[in-house]
C-alpha cells in the first residue's frame, strides 16, 4: 500500500493497494485492453483504462515491475498488503493490518 501524496491525490483515496507483476508476465484481459499511459511524474507513468478512464497501473522508468491497483484485478485472492509506504503521511484515522510478507520467511 502507499499513502504518498502523489498516490492519494491521483486516486482520491487515503492509500492505494498495489500488486506487482513482472512486465513480461502481465497480460491485459479487460475489455479496454492495454491501458493508455501518461507520465504523471518525471520518471513515473500511470496506466488508465482507455474506455472508462479508471486508474489501473503504475510503472517507473527502468523498472522490471509494473504495479497494478489491487481492486482492479478480477481475482483478488492473495493481494493482502504486506507493506505500507509513506505510512506517516496516511490519514490519521486509517488503520492498516499488514499480512506477513511471504518473501521474508
Amino acid at each position: 500500500m502507499c499513502s504518498c501524496e502523489h498516490d492519494t491525490r491521483i486516486s482520491g483515496e487515503p492509500a492505494v493497494l498495489w500488486v506487482g507483476f513482472r512486465k513480461e508476465e502481465l497480460i491485459w484481459t479487460g475489455p479496454g485492453g492495454e491501458p493508455t499511459w501518461y507520465s504523471t511524474w518525471p520518471t513515473l507513468h500511470r496506466g488508465f483504462c482507455p474506455r472508462c478512464g479508471t486508474h489501473l497501473a503504475s510503472v517507473a522508468d527502468n523498472s522490471e515491475m509494473i504495479m497494478v491497483t489491487g481492486f482492479s484485478l478480477t481475482d483478488q485472492h492473495g493481494i493482502e498488503p504486506v507493506g505500507h509506504s509513506f505510512r506517516e503521511a496516511a490519514a490519521p484515522w486509517i488503520t492498516v493490518t499488514l499480512a506477513p510478507d511471504p518473501l521474508r520467511d
